[in-house]
This record gives C-alpha cells, sequence and structure tokens, in this order.
C-alpha cells in the first residue's frame, strides 16, 4: 500500500533581495547553449547541464522499451522494421510494463532538474543589468523534421531528416527564456525580443559595417587578421548594443564598448580552457 501526503504552505514566500544590475544585456541563445554579453561579464554557458547523465539512462529505457514491444507484437512491423499503418493491438510484458514506469520517474526527475537548473542560471544573470536584448527563435520549428531530401556530400546516401528534436526537448531553451523574462521584469527590469530577420546578429560586422552570411559550421568571427571573436558571443555583443527598436546594433556603441568586450572576451575563452569546460557547438578546442 502507499501514502501521499501533500502539503500546501499559504502566503507568500520571504524575499530574497535579489537586485538588477544597470546596462544592457545580449543573449545569443541556441538549441542548447546560451551566449551572454554585458558591461561586467562575458560568458558562455550549455543549458541545464545537469541532465545529460539522466538522457542517456532515458535514451536506453527507451531502447529496451522497444525491442520488448518488438518482440511481443512482431506482426505490427513490416520487414524493414517499420511500423504498419491502422489499428493494432499491442501486448506488452511485465518487464515492459516496469520498464515504462521507471521511464515516467526519470523524466520527473529529469523535468525538476531541468526547471532547478534554469532558474539557477537565470539567478546569476539578474546582477549583469536592466535591460535584455535576445534573438525571436521559433524553437517549434527546429524540433520538427526536415521535409526536403537531400544526399549527403560525404557518403552520397541520403541525409538524416532529424534536426533539434531531442536536443531541444532535454535542453527546454525556450523555458529557459520564459524564466529569464519572468524575473527580470518582476524586478523592474525590461526584456525585449528583436526581429531575427532584420537584426540578423550572425551575418552583421560593426567593423566593416556590412552583413555576410556564414554557415553553422563556422564557429568564429574574423573581423581582421588580428581579431577573431567566438559567432556566439560576438551575436550576443551586437544584441546588447541594439537599438531602442531592436532591428539593428548601434554601430557607434559598439565601436566604443567593443574594446571592453574583447577583454572579457578573452577572459572567457582563457578560463574555459583552463577548467576544461565543453562547451557545445562552439568551436572552441580544448
Amino acid at each position: 500500500m502507499r501514502f501521499f501526503a501533500d502539503l500546501i504552505i499559504a502566503g507568500f514566500p520571504p524575499p530574497k533581495d535579489r537586485k538588477l544590475g544597470k546596462g544592457g544585456v545580449g543573449l545569443d541563445i541556441g538549441t542548447a547553449t546560451l551566449a551572454v554579453s554585458s558591461l561586467k561579464k562575458v560568458a558562455l554557458f550549455n543549458l541545464a547541464e545537469e541532465v545529460k547523465d539522466l538522457a542517456k539512462v532515458i535514451r536506453l529505457a527507451q531502447r529496451r522499451m522497444d525491442r520488448s514491444k518488438r518482440a511481443m507484437t512482431p506482426g505490427n512491423y513490416h520487414e524493414n522494421g517499420t511500423v504498419k499503418k491502422g489499428r493494432k493491438e499491442w501486448q506488452f510484458s511485465n518487464r515492459y510494463r516496469k520498464q515504462r514506469a521507471k521511464l515516467r520517474e526519470l523524466n520527473r526527475k529529469q523535468a525538476a532538474i531541468r526547471k532547478l537548473s534554469h532558474r539557477r542560471l537565470a539567478n546569476t544573470l539578474l546582477p549583469l543589468g536592466d535591460a535584455y536584448f535576445i534573438e525571436t527563435m521559433y524553437f517549434k520549428a527546429l524540433q520538427k523534421k526536415a521535409k526536403e531530401t537531400k544526399i549527403s556530400e560525404k557518403t552520397g546516401k541520403v541525409a538524416r531528416k532529424k534536426r533539434f528534436g531531442k536536443t531541444i526537448g532535454h535542453r527546454a531553451p525556450s523555458m529557459f527564456v520564459s524564466i529569464l523574462e519572468k524575473k527580470a521584469k518582476s524586478l523592474g527590469g525590461s526584456f525585449k525580443r528583436v526581429n531575427t530577420q532584420t537584426f540578423k546578429a550572425s551575418q552583421y560586422c560593426h567593423v566593416r559595417d556590412d552583413f555576410t552570411k556564414k554557415p553553422l559550421s563556422e564557429r568564429w568571427h574574423v573581423i581582421d587578421a588580428d581579431t577573431m571573436v567566438q559567432r556566439d558571443l560576438y551575436s550576443a555583443f551586437l544584441l546588447m548594443n541594439a537599438n531602442s527598436l531592436g532591428t539593428k546594433a548601434k554601430r557607434d556603441t559598439c565601436v566604443k564598448i567593443f574594446p571592453l568586450f574583447k577583454s572579457l572576451h578573452d577572459q572567457e575563452i582563457n578560463t574555459i580552457k583552463k577548467e576544461k569546460r565543453k562547451i557545445l557547438n562552439s568551436g572552441i578546442t580544448l
């Protein structure tokens, strides 16, 4: 027998005396990482880093369940392993049911850890400024499979249509944005989403004052022969200096603040290398 207790506490939680800093904060968020630029700090983070171990356990549990289901009802599959269309009846073994209950508990733990991790990261960003700028991202679209069938140039085979569904499911970048926005606004700050199509943070260069489209594999922005900055951090720097409409970066401000940004940028890159932190899709070699 199981007994459950539900504790309900009325009233308001005690204040934690959190305060916002002063100035703009640029946020360049990806499917698994976050780049931050401000007058106080420049930083790169992996989103919900603590869930990576549970993600592996969940993946293995799902494979066990799939093997069990195929063994119990082989008639529901074609010879190539794909599921037949139409109405089907499934038979589940006792091991499958136990594994399913275990998977539900793993997903519950992962959701709790992910939310706690997002809140902790959001709290560390609050003292950096009081005006947050971030590009509008449509994560739902990134979860979907690609519609076009393409041939891989390396292998000559049909390229996989999978995109970022699993990564977004585990890291939940949209949830982090919502948590940070709520915290910043509750303390009197502003949170503005700039237009991705007009701002083009990943393409603009404030020195040359032009736009150059770069492939996703190119993780460093080369300004000149002697100056090279990490792509995501530079995008966050441009967002930090967005105009009031959020349509483009203020070039004069970028020129004025860039030496400070470059100094903080180099400190962060050196710290990441020294601590041997692996930042996903950053291009930083340890």
